[in-house]
C-alpha cells in the first residue's frame, strides 16, 4: 500500500512539475517580444464595456499597438474580436478607441467575427492576403502569444511577432494555467 501511494504522489509531483515547466515557458516566450517592422499588428479582442470603451486589459492591448503604429513600426492596425454578453462589437469599438487616439480611419482593419484565438488567426490572414500584406505583429497578453502565434503558423503565416503590454493582473496566474491546455490542444490541431 505504502509503494503505490509513493508511486501516486510521485506521479503527481512529475505532473505538476511538467505543467510548472510548461507554465514557465509560455511566460518566458509571451514576455520576449519580437518587434520587426511589419505590415500590421493584430491586436486580439478582450472586454468592452457596454458603452464601448475598452476594459483596462483591451485598452492596455491598444496602447500597445498604438505605440507600434506611432513609431512607425507597423502602417497599419488590424483589431480583431467577437460580441461578448454586453453586445459590442469588440472589433469596432476597438476601431472607435484608435481612431480617437488619432489614427486615421484608413489604417484600421475590423474583424468583428474574431469569436476565438483560431477565428481570428484564420481571418486576419485572409483579410491580409486580401489587401496583399505579409506580416503581422500580434498584440495580447504575454501568456496569450504563444499561441496565437501557434495559429497564425498554422493559418500559413510563419515568423509572427509580437508585442505585449505591460500590463498583469492576479488573474493572469489563473489564465497561465489555462493557456497549457490551451496550447496542447492547438499544438495537436
Amino acid at each position: 500500500m505504502r509503494r503505490l501511494l509513493r508511486r501516486i504522489i510521485g506521479t503527481a509531483a512529475a505532473g505538476v512539475g511538467a505543467l510548472t515547466l510548461c507554465a514557465g515557458l509560455i511566460v518566458v516566450d509571451g514576455l520576449t517580444d519580437e518587434v520587426a517592422p511589419s505590415d500590421v499588428a493584430v491586436v486580439l479582442g478582450s472586454k468592452v464595456h457596454p458603452d464601448g470603451t475598452p476594459s483596462p486589459r483591451l485598452a492596455a492591448r491598444l496602447g500597445r499597438a498604438l505605440e507600434l503604429y506611432r513609431t512607425g513600426v507597423t502602417p497599419r492596425i488590424l483589431v480583431s474580436g467577437g460580441t461578448g454578453i454586453e453586445g459590442v462589437p469588440e472589433g469596432t469599438a476597438m476601431k472607435r478607441w484608435l481612431v480617437s487616439q488619432g489614427v486615421p480611419d484608413a489604417a484600421i482593419i475590423v474583424d468583428d467575427q474574431g469569436v476565438d484565438t483560431r477565428a481570428t488567426a484564420r481571418n486576419a490572414v485572409a483579410l491580409m492576403q486580401a489587401r496583399d500584406l505579409h506580416s503581422a505583429i500580434v498584440v495580447s497578453q504575454y501568456f496569450h502569444i504563444p499561441r496565437t502565434r501557434l495559429a497564425f503558423a498554422q493559418e500559413g503565416l510563419r515568423g509572427v511577432g509580437s508585442a505585449h503590454p505591460a500590463y498583469f493582473e492576479l488573474r493572469d496566474l489563473y489564465a497561465i494555467a489555462r493557456e497549457v491546455p490551451g496550447y496542447a490542444r492547438y499544438l495537436m490541431g
